[in-house]
């Protein structure tokens, strides 16, 4: 099964600008590439996140730095959270940034807290990152399949810590 968006409506705005720029650098591309792909494969740790998603589909998310609002297509498999710029995703693709459900301590509704409609919050030990999803539909869901992530992954945690 392959994850596809419900409705194509976002446009790939966002990589349109770079392109010309990126064109001019030449070499210096392939090498910055080659280190995206290696730093990602760390982060990715094998999951083949392109193919049979628990959850996927495009988000809000505020970015790390620059607290400006980005939308972006994010799933969800073996306890992993990863997101792209599109919904065309391959075996190629290298994430914009993954999470490890692992670190993950809470999720719950942030309407209140950011004071936007169908807002999410997803919390770790060290950061507190927020979403806002299409619908309340879908931020129910979101949270309730990521919840669902993060007792698992404290269950298996339990679990290897109960086995020694």
């Amino acid at each position: 099964q392959i994850c596809l968006p419900a409705s194509s409506s976002h446009s790939r705005q966002e990589d349109e600008g770079g392109a010309k720029g990126r064109e001019r650098e030449g070499g210096h591309k392939n090498m910055a590439q080659l280190l995206n792909r290696l730093r990602a494969e760390e982060r990715i740790a094998g999951v083949e996140f392109w193919h049979s998603p628990e959850r996927c589909g495009w988000l809000m998310k505020q970015g790390e730095y620059i607290k400006t609002w980005r939308r972006r297509w994010f799933i969800l498999k073996q306890g992993k959270i990863f997101w792209f710029k599109t919904e065309e995703v391959g075996p190629s693709s290298i994430p914009r940034g993954v999470v490890d459900i692992s670190r993950c301590l809470s999720i719950k509704g942030a309407e209140d807290v950011i004071n936007r409609a169908h807002a999410f919050e997803l919390s770790t030990h060290t950061e507190t990152m927020f979403f806002i999803a299409d619908s309340d539909k879908e931020k129910e869901e979101w949270i309730s399949s990521v919840g669902r992530a993060i007792v698992r992954q404290s269950k298996s945690m339990t679990d290897d810590y109960g086995s020694y």
